[in-house]
């Protein structure tokens, strides 16, 4: 398995691209939007300039030792990695990265297993997995003789991690995060099932050039594809909606567009 601080590269022509961030689909709880998620799976397949990040959780993977019921599961776990990569199959060519989340860390802790890891060498694409967090670099275009520069931008994706009552919770921890991180220009995740962007900056000392500026960042955090209901009414857990990302990355200018 590669490490995670290993960037992984994409290089684009200096086209626009969309890319949709994917995380939290549970396949195999019984509040699993399953159906939802393979017509948006199909959606896209082969769709020009649309990309996917794959931001954990995507598979329930209950355990005996796990706080999801084992006896609950629609699919048993090992069946959960195999229709997963069955649905991913389609769009394999489109997954910028993948990363684990907390259900597939399940495995790691009772049985030294990476359901995650297993998916994405199921469709042949483990050299954009990374277990934790993966920084993602896109390239647009080729350096010509003047020397204009063309759009780069870095993503850092990662599951995300803590629970929260609030919105403002989860808010909080991944602005926190993201102080933490120089050059990124978005931090991707999830785990908290609560949807939300925001545009925190940092204050940039360019020492070289005797400037100093505000950088902006994104913190996006993506949706959950459950139903509410099972684990998260018994626990009075805050209902939150089902609302997919769009990040739009111009390809002749640097401009990230995030909608919902």
């Amino acid at each position: 398995m590669l490490p995670d601080f290993e960037m992984i590269i994409h290089k684009f022509p200096r086209e626009d691209i969309t890319i949709i961030p994917i995380a939290d689909v549970h396949l195999g709880a019984r509040e699993c939007m399953e159906q939802e998620f393979i017509s948006f799976i199909d959606s896209v397949k082969n769709k020009p300039n649309v990309y996917l990040v794959l931001g954990g959780d995507l598979i329930n993977n209950a355990t005996r030792s796990s706080v999801s019921n084992i006896f609950e599961e629609t699919i048993r776990p090992s069946a959960q990695k195999k229709e997963m990569a069955k649905i991913l199959e389609p769009v394999k060519d489109q997954i910028l990265c993948a990363v684990g989340g907390n259900h597939e860390r399940r495995s790691g802790k009772d049985a030294d297993d990476d359901p995650m890891y297993d998916i994405l060498c199921k469709i042949d694409k483990e050299e954009i997995y990374r277990e934790s967090m993966a920084f993602v670099k896109l390239q647009f275009g080729e350096q010509d003789a003047s020397g204009t520069k063309n759009p780069t931008y870095t993503l850092v994706v990662t599951h995300g991690a803590g629970g929260g009552m609030l919105t403002s919770g989860a808010v909080l921890r991944g602005e926190r995060f993201g102080y933490a991180i120089d050059g990124m220009d978005a931090l991707i995740m999830g785990h908290t099932h609560k949807p939300f962007t925001t545009t925190p900056g940092k204050i940039v000392i360019d020492s070289h050039n005797n400037k100093v500026s505000v950088r902006p960042f994104k913190v996006i955090n993506m949706t959950s594809w459950l139903e509410y209901s099972g684990y998260a009414a018994q626990k009075m857990l805050l209902p939150s909606v089902h609302s997919l990302h769009t990040i739009t990355l111009r390809g002749k200018r640097k401009e990230m567009v995030v909608t919902m």
